[in-house]
């Protein structure tokens, strides 16, 4: 079974209460990006997980991909499996990239295993390892509301648009982005927005966690004001950080500073 988990931008990301639980209420749109990790696995005598490529932040017990097997295990049977995983997307960057393996693998596993869960069912199962991970089981535009696990999916589509993603190489934690985030209401909706053109998006779709990311990195604020500078539509910070994106109509003419750091570009 090979899968290719993708990564995610935020367009907009609104922390708008504490809950009681210690989590926030969020508002957000997940889109999906053409950058992938890949992840293989055969049935074993016992679990096991080797990683491959970018480093991760924590040990292998504590990957996501583990902790799939264990309550997939726990809750289904799921016998064990030997699972490799290419880690393409970078870390702590705010794209996602542990969530969609977590969700590509319990996918994976339901077809393997002839478990014949929904996709609702694999949501509800992919929400106990994580806000943004039930995303990726449909894998479509989709507004994110409570922790991000509550789904509206929306009719947006980009293409025709250039994406630029930059990488600023900086590791952020999404709990210390939350800790130092300031909470508020809205008094707009995200579906009205999104249906606006990109154009339009720039002081329409925040991300709060952008202040804070610049705030501890100055150099990701100035990223998004060169990508402005080279004609980026829309440019922002996406989830917690640290990657910035943009958004143009052709492609951009990459100014110094962002040349100092990993660039990738796609045409939507």
């Amino acid at each position: 079974m090979i899968y290719f988990p993708n990564a995610k931008i935020n367009l907009g990301l609104a922390v708008t209460e504490l809950r009681s639980d210690g989590f926030h209420h969020i508002e957000t749109c997940y889109y999906p990006i053409p950058l992938f990790d890949v992840l293989e696995f055969v049935e074993s005598s016992q679990f096991e997980l080797t990683v491959f490529g970018n480093q991760l932040e924590s040990p292998i017990e504590d990957n996501l991909i583990s902790k799939v097997w264990q309550l997939m295990h726990g809750e289904f049977q799921v016998p064990p499996v030997k699972v490799a995983l290419l880690k393409m997307i970078p870390t702590g960057a705010g794209l996602g990239g542990g969530s969609s393996d977590a969700a590509f693998f319990i996918k994976g596993l339901n077809a393997l295993f002839s478990l014949g869960l929904s996709n609702n069912q694999m949501e509800a199962v992919s929400a106990k390892l994580g806000s943004d991970c039930p995303f990726f089981i449909r894998n479509q535009p989709a507004i994110g509301k409570g922790r991000g696990e509550v789904l509206v999916e929306v009719p947006l589509s980009l293409s025709g648009y250039q994406l630029t993603l930059v990488f600023p190489g900086y590791f952020i934690s999404t709990a210390l982005a939350f800790r130092k985030v300031v909470p508020h209401s809205i008094d707009f909706s995200f579906a009205e927005v999104l249906a606006l053109p990109p154009t339009k998006w720039r002081h329409r779709l925040v991300n709060d966690f952008q202040p804070v990311a610049t705030a501890m990195h100055p150099k990701i604020g100035q990223i998004i004001d060169q990508l402005y500078l080279a004609g980026a539509t829309y440019a922002s910070l996406t989830g917690s950080g640290s990657a910035v994106f943009a958004l143009s109509e052709k492609p951009l003419s990459m100014l110094p500073l962002v040349r100092d750091f990993g660039v990738y570009t796609w045409a939507l």
